[in-house]
């Protein structure tokens, strides 16, 4: 079994930034070994997948956010890290972070025009 908590979320204005931090508790296994995934899902919108860092490999990124997004992790940490820069009003959602079908809580961001 393994626990995420997400945070770093808040209210920014566009063209700022934030770091979002997913930790994952329990089976370091689990973690150490398995992609992990960001997701967000907008208000009246579904969820949807916004980047992706295997255990051994380069982070993978939906288009909407690829080159002002960055995806990192830290095995050591079991933390994934997910810098965001460049903000717009339409990255406004809450943020999920998913290991083998595990979610956590998710954290809100914001961002005003």
């Amino acid at each position: 079994q393994v626990q995420l908590v997400e945070s770093g979320g808040g209210e920014v204005q566009a063209g700022g930034s934030l770091k979002l931090s997913c930790t994952a508790s329990g089976n370091r296994a689990i973690f150490h070994m398995n992609i992990v995934d960001w997701y967000r899902q907008a208000p009246g919108k579904e969820r949807e997948l916004v980047a992706s860092i295997p255990a051994g490999g380069s982070a993978r990124y939906a288009d909407f956010v690829r080159h002002r997004f960055t995806l990192s992790r830290d095995n050591s940490k079991t933390t994934v890290y997910l810098q965001m820069n460049n903000l717009t009003p339409e990255d406004t959602a809450v943020y999920y972070c998913n290991l083998l079908n595990h979610w956590g809580r998710g954290t809100r961001v914001t961002v005003s025009s």
